[in-house]
């Protein structure tokens, strides 16, 4: 019984431990998260007014491929082991991207686009959904077809392009060799734990939002 409560207590240490690690890392970084986020918030809204300000034939256009795909998806039967392989393909392809250009200092702009192109993405898509189904309708669609593997998704792909600015800022500041190979094997390290966070959101998207979604289409 004492061996349990004192395994108990030190996974309770790791853990506050494994917090705090991670509070100091966004203090520390806290104007790169700012940035990072700022441009994918824009890259969102750009996705919501560009859905907005359409002319009458593309929103027609977007109406008929909303329910084309929510059609689609009411009838044909849904590979889920096929889906997951594809998702975790895309997300490594997409560290992997994200890792290369921020390992050099001129790829940086391509980090800060990708950000911004999801962001893009994901307001778009919302905006659709919701022009399409309705408000109501429209958001309970997105918050189940986007919103639960984002939870972990955003926040990995803005912690990513930290980690991407940040050893952009150190390569700048410092160009000796050895820290450009410190700094690299750092991003490294960080780009390991945030595409294993990724795989994550792609395994929530291909076992639990899509499931749930093939169920509440029906209804919409």
């Amino acid at each position: 019984m004492n061996l349990k409560r004192h395994k108990n207590k030190r996974q309770a240490k790791t853990k506050s431990k494994n917090i705090q690690i991670l509070e100091e890392y966004i203090k520390n970084n806290i104007k790169e998260y700012i940035i990072i986020i700022i441009i994918f918030l824009l890259g969102l809204f750009l996705g919501v007014m560009f859905i907005n300000n359409v002319g009458e034939s593309q929103k027609q256009e977007i109406t008929g491929y909303v329910n084309t795909y929510l059609e689609a998806f009411k009838q044909k039967e849904i590979d889920y082991s096929l889906q997951l392989k594809n998702n975790i393909r895309e997300n490594i392809i997409l560290v992997i991207t994200m890792w290369f250009a921020g390992s050099t200092v001129i790829g940086i702009p391509i980090v800060l686009g990708i950000i911004a192109f999801r962001g893009f993405c994901l307001g778009y898509a919302i905006a659709s959904f919701t022009y399409v189904l309705g408000t109501t309708k429209g958001i309970t669609f997105s918050l189940v077809a986007l919103i639960i593997q984002n939870i972990i998704f955003i926040p990995a792909i803005i912690s990513l392009g930290v980690s991407c600015l940040k050893l952009y800022q150190s390569i700048l500041k410092d160009k000796r060799r050895e820290n450009v190979k410190i700094e690299i094997i750092r991003h490294t390290i960080f780009s390991i734990i945030m595409l294993i966070l990724i795989i994550i959101s792609a395994i929530l998207e291909a076992e639990i939002s899509t499931r749930i979604l093939k169920t509440i289409v029906k209804y919409i």
